[in-house]
């Protein structure tokens, strides 16, 4: 290849890919997994990459289709459709495939495929692979060595043009001396050799048929064009021997004559009325040869090496030989060749077969000297199918039926041989081919062979171990997976036990041994065999509830016992078989292979045999590449197969969906009296892909319809019951349809009608297309009738400033007499582009320099066009971004990028300019306005429209200050909004309100944009927080906090940094449920956000109990005194179907608002309480933080208030910043609520509420002071703060095991990544902490740093306690330090304002870090890392020693130097790096802290020691001496 002549092939596998990459348009590579590449597949992935470009692939770029396929997952099924289209393939694979594959083997004979196959094991390989497909068809080349391997590649693909028919070449992968090296292949001979005329023939004339099952194959003819032999002459024809392959009838002769007839000079012209043309004649043997030797021909003359299809070795006068079909026939002709004059093998001569099939007997004949009496045959077959060898039937056949002196031919099995053996090895061949009376079938060699483990040995992917799982946690022994790779089937390969139809066998035969048994045990039961009469009773009731599986259990532990007990020879008998006197749940387990032949897969037969079998069928398709997966495949809905029976039960399933729902589906299909077919979910790309990778893939195909979730149960008939239950909001169309016809859908429909709109959708960009042309055409009709020009405005925004902009200039527009139209970029019809006179269009800055998610379509749909014109037309473009965003040199590109390429790219089409474009920053004095003002001048001077008349002032923006006072104490239209189902959303001033009653309104990113794409709003969900003072519960609320969960939720429960539960995934018709069940659990939610007191932390302190109840005392106590007083709570939420209040929380009162008013606080409002030595709060993060002071008779006597601690800030605006508490002074214990009350107060009517990022009360005291605040509060107070008393911290990370308080009681600390409370396949944990609050008699704890705590268990407890611990693996607390003082913010899906990845990907950075804390002997030692997805800091990462904040998606702002107790701020380090990065510089500084740290200094210390980061101080100078710089230059 082109500069490549450098370049050392080292490998067979090497040297074929290349040669394969040159001659193919598409290549199938069968890999051992997507995760591990194959021999081959390094070599083709790096050549892709490169964009080396193919002689025979006709893709743009010339480079060939690399398809890599898992070996187990039918890869020849993916050659059908690319050569049938005239593409030339060639699969590179190991010898492991071809069995499998022997049906598609007989279909593809015909067409000019190359199958490369390495054979297997790779130290020792198995010949019996190509044995055994002798007789398919294909034309079979084999290769002995590194350099032959490169050669016969060649060989294969030209001969596979010329022919027309399949080539497979073999070799043995290790067929190389050590060191041993070639150069690479010389593109001009192979472009000469591969004949370029003849393959663009065939491309130019695709096969016709699709239909891969029925059709009988296509038959390769005879080119009409003479193959040039050596020395100018034509080779006679030979005829074929008897054991030639045969050829397939002829079916289809004129597409293949249209692809092989040579276009050489014509004979004279003859009148087509009176002539018959003559059909080609079909390929024979003979035309095999004489293309083989036309190219080997070519070769020679090329490079010089000579190839034959047999060759012979040694004299020509030689008497014995040794006819060698094995891996390293060089080995045997070099000891030859070095023998001793006195060797018995000394003479002798060495055949081997290059061309295997079609067998050329008359060949062979022609090869071997006529002196040659004795041949032995050497065959390295380990499987053997005959009693003789097939080659040695071969030979036998050709030699004894020709005229020769060959006398003896004699069978030999080739063992393992080495250097060192080998001479022994051909002295026990040769006296037994020499001997009067030899033996057949001899072995020669090692029977114990090297055994090397397989890189395509069977095993199951990581991630599918999931459902496994679910069935093993699901039925526990009762479990039986019949084709599982654990199961022991002694003798039995794992390739076939694995298989569907052995698994569907062993279940039937477990079956009838089961049934047999039953038999027996009744006729036990009806002996008297028995020491004692007891057993026959417990027998004859275990019969009776034998296929009972309720029952069934408890009677087979009865019988059990009685029969160990009488422990007669008849019940030790029976005891033999105890595990059938259990009803076990059958199982089979596939992929989706499976779904692309129903009837060789093993589905068919289960459905038709009506057996109470189980089918598991696991997909792993991504929905994001369902479209290419399913176009050339075939793939079949096997749900609706099944359903079709109408005798099996079907449930379709998603375990990162909804665990629940598996669950479920598992346990009916159990119970169903006849075969069950689960479709279980588990998408992925490679077999080591993130669960998070998975989820989001998963998501998307269910909420979409492309996977829905459902169940189908022919048995509810019976029950009067439907028999179809939808579990996810969207079907596709093919159900649908099947539902339609079963009047299933039409029923469900009548039943629940709002419902009926989703489930109908039918899917399509088309929707969206229609969507955006009626609601332009819409607005065209409103403006008809206006005067002036017109002026469309288009926005593209992601955080409202653009959208906002976009509509007061619209507004502004109609003042000044123009039309104007204002939509979003995506709704815009792009076709409608060419006839605006003037479009302006306002777009922001996302991402790395990307289009927000609204404008992305537009500019896709226009960035490549090249059919625009806009000559006619007027532009100008606003962009609005952050020149400091990107802060490295390099980055600066990234500045207003979507503005600046949309402004080129009208231009490059025509358009004229009616301004330059206008760029606001976020960093000029009054941010983007300043630009802004400056261009709407120019824009409205550009269109004429600047001396107007009066135009009439624009109201102000409506603030969230606005929205309270309008609320009527937070009531807005919040109960019209919940009653309005024509959207899942509630209205934008709505959403500012209901955070007051403690839920927020979000939708699902992960599927946003396949949402918009199918004209769908955004899936809206509601997040709800509960308010719950010092994270206390009892054992019955958590129970109903999981019931939430489950059936109101997403099944998960969030543990927040604020010691709360928090509920996502809850849509609007299930908010108000919600709140009653949150409320009927004695808890609330009121308060819990919004701009009032939020919920009263308070420190876990499992070890001192008592002093812990005091002080949990004083946070109930704030936290009740500082509650809103409203009504609306109760009124909204808390009433029944008939709009009447449920007194749940006692009676409500009269709508005034003493503490707060009716605009409530300027922001939020937090306190949280530390009891010393712990700071597992992070008191210093908070508005007002109290910090708890013990006397001396043990007894709490008051707190230390901190005020003014704030986490919120905004990236690159340094009038934004977090900040600590400061010190007010000391407060008694009685007093602490009416102080806390008095800061607050003072923060309501002195806070910010014109600026809210300016309006927290961190602002307040900074804009005042803190002496003069406190003086202020003082002042309402009427009572002075008192000096603070001393007190120290040691830490703010919870401690996980077992502890013992004062008063003897236990608790033991959970570790809880992230605070998600979850089942998965690996860890029930939500199952498990459900089963122990259901025995638990103490109490619940929750942590700050999002554990969870088991308090107040007693001594006798303790073993029940442990053992629901260790049966959920709850009880684990092996994890790294970093790991456990680790925490994050929820961030994607849900959030709105998260910028990256957080929850979801923290734990993933971690895994990645852990190795390198080992290394550096830093495991056990406590790092406090947090991660958030945006700079809000709800996982108060500005405290950490080392925190990583969202910048965009994928890239965070690393920050160095938080006080390890949570007493100092951290400082920016790095700005917007990705994980790579991350990681580089994490495992440099671990390096560097482990070799240079002091004796117990922390790592935060230590990067201010070391000089990493400097030191802040406080929140004012946050921004200042950062590691790096913000520059100015662009």
């Amino acid at each position: 290849m082109a500069g490549e002549s450098s370049v050392a092939v080292r490998t067979p596998e090497e040297a074929v890919a290349r040669i394969a990459y040159l001659s193919s348009d598409v290549i199938v590579s069968v890999q051992p997994s997507l995760a591990s590449d194959s021999g081959f597949s390094t070599t083709l992935k790096n050549l892709a990459a490169q964009k080396v470009e193919s002689l025979v692939a006709k893709s743009s770029d010339a480079v060939p289709d690399i398809q890599s396929v898992r070996y187990n997952a039918d890869p020849l099924l993916s050659v059908f459709a690319p050569i049938r289209s005239g593409r030339f393939v060639s699969v590179t694979t190991t010898s492991a495939v071809l069995l499998p594959s022997i049906a598609h083997l007989y279909k593809l004979a015909s067409l000019p495929v190359v199958l490369h196959v390495a054979l297997e094991p790779k130290s020792f390989p198995d010949y019996s692979a190509i044995t055994s497909i002798r007789n398919s068809g294909w034309t079979f080349l084999q290769s002995g060595s590194l350099q032959e391997a490169q050669d016969m590649a060649l060989t294969a693909h030209a001969l596979a043009i010329r022919s027309g028919k399949g080539v497979i070449h073999f070799f043995d992968p290790s067929s190389k001396t050590k060191g041993e090296s070639i150069s690479p292949e010389d593109t001009a001979v192979v472009r000469d050799i591969l004949n370029l005329d003849n393959v663009r023939r065939f491309q130019s004339a695709p096969i016709s048929g699709s239909v891969i099952y029925a059709d009988d194959g296509r038959v390769a003819l005879v080119s009409e064009q003479p193959e040039p032999l050596a020395g100018g002459s034509t080779q006679a024809k030979v005829q074929p021997s008897e054991g030639d392959a045969e050829t397939p009838t002829a079916t289809s002769h004129a597409s293949s004559k249209s692809s092989q007839q040579s276009v050489t000079s014509s004979p004279p012209s003859v009148s087509t009325a009176t002539t018959i043309e003559a059909a080609a004649p079909v390929v024979t043997s003979e035309d095999i040869f004489n293309y083989l030797t036309s190219i080997w021909s070519q070769l020679s003359q090329s490079v010089g090496r000579q190839y034959s299809a047999f060759e012979w070795k040694g004299p020509r006068n030689a008497e014995n030989c040794i006819f060698i079909f094995g891996s390293d026939a060089a080995l045997f002709s070099r000891a030859i060749g070095q023998a001793q004059a006195g060797d018995i093998f000394a003479n002798a001569g060495v055949i081997t077969a290059r061309l295997y099939r079609p067998w050329l007997g008359a060949k062979i004949i022609g090869a071997i000297p006529r002196s040659v009496k004795k041949i032995a045959v050497l065959e390295q077959v380990s499987r053997k199918t005959t009693k003789w060898g097939p080659l040695l039937l071969d030979v036998l056949t050709s030699v004894k039926s020709s005229v020769g002196g060959v006398e003896t031919i004699v069978g030999h099995q080739l063992g393992y041989i080495s250097n060192e053996t080998v001479n022994q090895a051909l002295r026990g061949i040769f006296q037994n081919l020499t001997s009067e009376k030899p033996i057949q079938n001899l072995e020669v060699g090692e029977r114990d062979r090297p055994q090397p483990i397989s890189e395509y040995k069977l095993e199951k992917p990581k991630l599918e171990t999931a459902y496994t799982k679910i069935l093993n946690q699901l039925f526990g022994d009762r479990a039986f997976i019949a084709n599982s790779l654990d199961s022991d089937n002694a003798g039995i390969s794992n390739t076939i036990s694995a298989s569907p139809d052995y698994g569907f066998g062993a279940l039937l035969a477990k079956k009838e041994r089961r049934q047999r048994f039953v038999a027996e045990v009744k006729e036990a039961a009806g002996s008297g065999r028995f020491l004692t009469e007891v057993p026959k009773r417990s027998l004859a009731k275990w019969v009776s509830a034998a296929e009972d599986v309720k029952k069934v259990e408890a009677a087979a532990e009865d019988v059990i016992s009685k029969l160990t007990v009488d422990n007669s020879r008849l019940s030790k008998a029976l005891l033999q078989n105890k595990a059938l006197f259990h009803k076990q749940s059958l199982w089979l387990v596939g992929s989706d292979a499976w779904s692309y032949d129903l009837g060789n897969s093993g589905v068919h037969h289960v459905l038709a045999s009506g057996e109470n079998v189980n089918v598991l069928i696991i997909d792993s398709t991504p929905y994001s590449e369902r479209a290419a997966a399913d176009a050339n495949r075939r793939k079949k809905d096997i749900g609706l197969y099944a359903m079709n029976f109408g005798n099996a039960y079907v449930a379709s399933t998603a375990v990162y969906s909804s665990y629940t729902q598996v669950l479920q589906a598992m346990d009916e299909a159990d119970k169903f009296n006849g075969p069950s077919i689960v479709l279980a979910y588990l998408p992925y790309f490679g077999e080591h892909d993130s669960p998070l990778t998975v989820l989001q893939e998963t998501k998307k195909a269910v909420d979409l319809g492309y996977w829905p979730l459902y169940r189908w149960n022919p048995e509810n008939e019976n029950k009067g019951e439907p028999n179809f239950s939808l579990d996810s909001e969207r079907i596709k169309k093919e159900l649908k349809q099947f539902l339609d016809r079963d009047n299933q859908l039409t029923q469900m429909m009548r039943k629940d009608p709002l419902f009926g709109a989703a489930l109908s959708q039918d899917f399509g960009t088309e929707i969206r297309a229609q969507q955006k042309r009626k609601a332009k055409d819409a607005y065209n009709q409103l403006l008809e009738g206006l005067f002036g020009a017109p002026l469309t405005i288009l926005f593209g925004s992601d955080n409202g400033n653009a959208q906002s902009l976009a509509k007061r200039l619209g507004t502004r527009g109609r003042a000044r007499g123009l039309k104007t139209a204002v939509m979003a970029m995506e709704d815009y019809p792009v076709e409608d582009l060419p006839t605006e006179e003037n479009i302006v269009i306002i777009t922001s800055t996302a991402g790395q320099g990307e289009f927000p998610q609204n404008g992305k379509p537009f500019w896709d749909a226009i960035k490549d066009s090249t059919e625009l014109d806009l000559a006619s037309v007027k532009f100008s473009v606003m962009a609005l971004g952050d020149s400091h965003y990107w802060p490295r040199r390099e980055d600066k590109i990234y500045y207003n990028k979507p503005g600046k390429d949309l402004d080129r790219v009208l231009a490059n089409f025509g358009a004229k300019r009616l301004t330059d474009i206008g760029l606001g920053d976020d960093q000029d004095p009054d941010g983007y306005q300043t630009g802004y003002q400056e261009w709407e001048a120019k824009l409205w001077e550009a269109l004429g429209v600047t001396n107007v008349g009066s135009i009439p002032d624009e109201p102000p923006p409506i603030t969230n200050e606005d929205i309270k006072i309008a609320s009527n104490y937070l009531r807005g239209t919040i109960v019209e909004g919940l009653k309005d189902t024509s959207t899942a959303a509630i209205s934008a001033p709505d959403q500012q309100l209901t955070k007051f009653h403690g839920t927020y309104m979000q939708d699902d990113r992960d599927v946003r944009d396949e949402r918009k794409a199918q004209g769908l709003e955004p899936a809206y969900s509601f997040m709800i927080r509960c308010r719950l003072p010092g994270g206390v519960s009892t054992p019955k609320q958590w129970i109903q906090m999981d019931d939430i969960s489950t059936t109101l939720g997403n099944e998960t429960m969030k543990l927040t940094t604020r010691q709360t539960f928090q509920f996502h995934g809850v849509v609007k018709g299930k908010l108000k449920p919600a709140m009653q069940a949150i409320n009927r659990a004695l808890m609330t939610t009121l308060a819990a956000c919004g701009d009032v007191n939020r919920n009263v932390m308070c420190s876990s302190l499992p070890s001192q109990s008592r002093y812990h109840r005091e002080v949990f005392a004083s946070s109930k106590k704030i936290s009740d005194h500082l509650l809103p007083s409203t009504s609306a709570y109760h009124e909204i939420w808390l009433t029944d179907d008939d709009d009447k209040k449920t007194q749940v929380a006692g009676e409500a009162v009269q709508d005034f608002e003493p503490l707060y008013g009716p605009t409530y606080l300027p922001r939020k409002f937090k306190i949280s309480i530390a009891i010393p030595p712990h700071n597992d709060v992070d008191v210093y993060a908070h508005d007002v933080g109290l910090i708890a002071i013990k006397g001396e008779d043990g007894h709490l006597v008051g707190f230390n208030l901190l005020a003014g601690g704030g986490m919120g800030a905004t990236h690159n605006n340094k009038k934004t910043y977090p900040q600590t508490g400061r010190m007010l002074g000391f407060v008694k214990t009685a007093d602490v609520h009416i102080a806390c009350e008095k800061v607050m107060l003072v923060q309501r009517d002195h806070g910010d509420r014109k600026n809210r990022k300016h309006a927290r009360l961190k602002y307040t005291i900074d804009d005042m002071g803190v002496d003069s605040f406190r003086s202020k509060v003082e002042e309402l107070w009427g009572k002075k703060f008192q000096p603070p008393k001393p007190f120290h911290f040691e830490s703010n990370i919870d401690t996980l095991g077992w502890t013992r308080d004062e008063t003897g009681l236990n608790h033991f600390t959970f570790f809880i990544e992230n605070g998600r409370i979850e089942d998965t396949a690996d860890f029930p944990m939500k199952t498990g902490l459900r089963e122990i609050a259901k025995v638990h008699k103490g109490e619940f704890r929750l942590t700050g740093n999002q554990h969870l705590i088991l308090s107040n268990v007693a001594d006798e407890d303790l073993p029940a306690m442990k053992s629901l611990m260790a049966k959920y693996k709850l009880d684990n607390v092996q994890f790294s330090g970093l790991r456990q003082s680790s925490s994050a913010c929820v961030a994607f899906p849900t959030c709105g304002l998260a910028m990256a990845e957080s929850e979801r990907y923290l734990p993933i950075l971690i895994s990645k870090l852990e190795a390198c804390l080992e290394e550096n002997g830093l495991r056990q030692d406590s790092i406090v890392m947090r991660m958030t997805g945006c700079p809000n800091g709800c996982a108060r990462p500005w405290l950490a020693e080392v925190a990583f904040v969202g910048k965009a998606y994928g890239a965070y702002n690393m920050y160095l130097g938080g006080g390890y107790h949570g007493q100092r701020l951290n400082k920016l380090y790095r700005s917007s790096i990705k994980e790579e990065e991350i990681l580089d510089i994490m495992k440099s500084l671990l390096k560097r802290y482990a070799a240079e740290r002091d004796e117990g200094e922390h790592f935060g210390d230590w990067t201010i020691r070391a000089g990493v980061i400097k030191e802040t101080r406080g929140g004012q100078d946050f921004h200042e001496g950062v590691a790096e710089e913000e520059s100015d230059e662009e």
